[in-house]
């Protein structure tokens, strides 16, 4: 089920956008060229730009060198989830990146130790406009997810036998011999939807963009991480088991096999060794009571 919420969640990722208009923030003034922003103008060098955290993003503070190129700016942007770019009129223009789609640039502002450029003054970044039919799939895909969610929580409080339940932190004790002195104690863990670390989305909060759908999937990575784990450790346990299981049916093999040897026997065979035994003795009395016979026919004689 977890591989099942992983595959809604990319499909989140394969959808458009969602937003027919991201986030923007376009420059006061035209500013330099792309190999160099710093046009003495518009950007000085000396100047700094901040813009506060978007999407989740790190906050950005950026100082202008005497020549800083557009390539550059995006390598500093792409942490805040954000590109820039040169329009037709030279302006440069902020926009947020598809990760953070549905989220508003933060506050842009500029600093100089000498004359401030224009550029970056009484700037105030658009709202992205979310795509109607696009947030619709995202909604659907939202209801389906909480029902595999939903889905986690019931299969694990169902999965009990004998009234234990090793996926709710029951303890299985099991014993190998008649003492109780070879004993096997399994400890169960608590892997519902939330001892797994996974909850329920909201609709028009969650999978608005690529963020929120990557989110999801790390805490799907972790679940699915954590069942393999304990996968792995309930196989080491049924291992022992089978092995222990296996030694007590050969030992009920031999137990059986020596009883029915002691116990069944074939009763033609057995009169007929009983037959030759008495046979034996007979002929044994009978060759003890002539030699006794000789001895004393011996003794008749020297008197």
């Amino acid at each position: 089920m977890v591989d099942t919420a992983k595959s809604i969640a990319n499909q989140v990722l394969q959808t458009t956008v969602g937003y027919s208009t991201k986030s923007t923030v376009t420059s006061a003034v035209a500013v330099g060229t792309a190999a160099n922003l710093v046009d003495g103008v518009g950007i000085k060098s000396g100047d700094t730009l901040t813009i506060g955290a978007t999407g989740g993003g790190t906050a950005t503070s950026i100082l202008f060198g005497a020549n800083e190129s557009l390539d550059q700016l995006n390598a500093a942007l792409s942490a805040n989830n954000l590109t820039a770019s040169l329009n037709s009129a030279g302006k440069l223009v902020f926009t947020t990146t598809n990760d953070a789609a549905s989220s508003t640039i933060g506050t842009v502002a500029s600093s100089s130790s000498g004359t401030v450029g224009t550029a970056f003054t009484g700037l105030t970044a658009t709202a992205p406009v979310a795509d109607a039919a696009s947030q619709a799939i995202r909604a659907n895909l939202v209801t389906q997810y909480n029902g595999i969610i939903s889905q986690i929580s019931t299969t694990a409080q169902d999965a009990s036998f004998n009234g234990i339940n090793l996926l709710n932190a029951d303890v299985l004790k099991l014993t190998f011999n008649e003492t109780g002195k070879s004993t096997l104690s399994i400890t169960g863990v608590s892997y519902n939807a939330a001892g797994l670390g996974l909850s329920a989305l909201v609709s028009g909060t969650d999978f608005l963009d690529n963020n929120s759908a990557n989110k999801a999937l790390t805490a799907l990575s972790t679940a699915s991480t954590s069942l393999r784990t304990e996968a792995s450790a309930l196989g080491s346990n049924l291992s022992i088991v089978q092995i222990r299981q296996d030694f007590s049916k050969n030992l009920i093999n031999v137990l059986q096999t020596g009883a029915s040897n002691l116990t069944l026997a074939d009763t033609n065979e057995e009169a007929a060794n009983s037959q030759a035994l008495s046979t034996r003795q007979s002929i044994a009395v009978s060759a003890l009571a002539l030699a006794n016979q000789s001895q004393q026919s011996v003794l008749q004689l020297l008197r």
